[in-house]
């Protein structure tokens, strides 16, 4: 079956699977497969590793990474999902915080192949750390497994620019354990909605991510 273009920008299809361009043609980040078409390379972008492809499996309809966007990428871990959003915005930024040496360091070890990353060791909860770094982002994506995830995202979104788009992935166990993730997730879009931040779009992330959301805002 021939590679296919998608619905969404800089994302492809090879049957089930959802794929970016390689932006490293030959290197791999997590065991992903490898796709080759025409003289093109492409990476397998599984949701069952990765929440934001993930969210577009569950239906997803706000897309704005574009292929020069800037993108603030918070709890980017050893860089899983970074890596793909560095595939889709080839000629943009990709400024990825983590907050964990070891997964800092997997980072620094992806950034060397991949311009576009820029890795910070900071802690999402403290923006003021390293936002004069940054300037105004078109995209604001955070995945952080604290208690506080709305309140990290606020404080976040002054690094958003206006009309800029928020991708919240909410790990509703860590929120709140004694409550069910329904719960959690109208919450969050509840707390969200109250500061003024219009949520554009919802999704729970099950049967690849269970007790996970997505929630989808934007900037004012």
């Amino acid at each position: 079956m021939p590679v296919r273009s998608t619905e969404w920008e800089g994302v492809y299809a090879d049957g089930p699977w959802l794929l970016t361009r390689n932006l490293v043609p030959g290197a791999v980040v997590y065991g992903e497969g490898l796709v080759r078409e025409k003289g093109r390379e492409f990476r397998r972008w599984d949701a069952n590793r990765s929440k934001l492809a993930a969210y577009l499996k569950r239906g997803g309809r706000v897309w704005p990474f574009r292929f020069r966007s800037s993108v603030l990428y918070l709890g980017a871990g050893s860089g899983t999902t970074a890596s793909h959003v560095s595939d889709v915005c080839a000629d943009g930024t990709v400024t990825a915080v983590e907050i964990s040496p070891r997964s800092f360091r997997d980072l620094l070890a992806l950034s060397e192949k991949r311009p576009n990353l820029v890795p910070i060791l900071g802690d999402a909860a403290k923006p003021e750390s390293y936002g004069g770094r940054i300037g105004s982002a078109d995209i604001l994506y955070q995945d952080v497994a604290q208690r506080d995830q709305d309140g990290i995202f606020l404080r976040n979104l002054d690094l958003l620019r206006s009309g800029g788009i928020g991708f919240l992935m909410v790990k509703a166990r860590s929120a709140d354990v004694s409550a069910s993730p329904p719960t959690v997730f109208e919450s969050t879009k509840r707390t969200l909605s109250d500061a003024g931040i219009e949520v554009i779009d919802f999704r729970n992330l099950k049967p690849f991510q269970a007790d996970h959301g997505a929630v989808v805002v934007q900037k004012p």
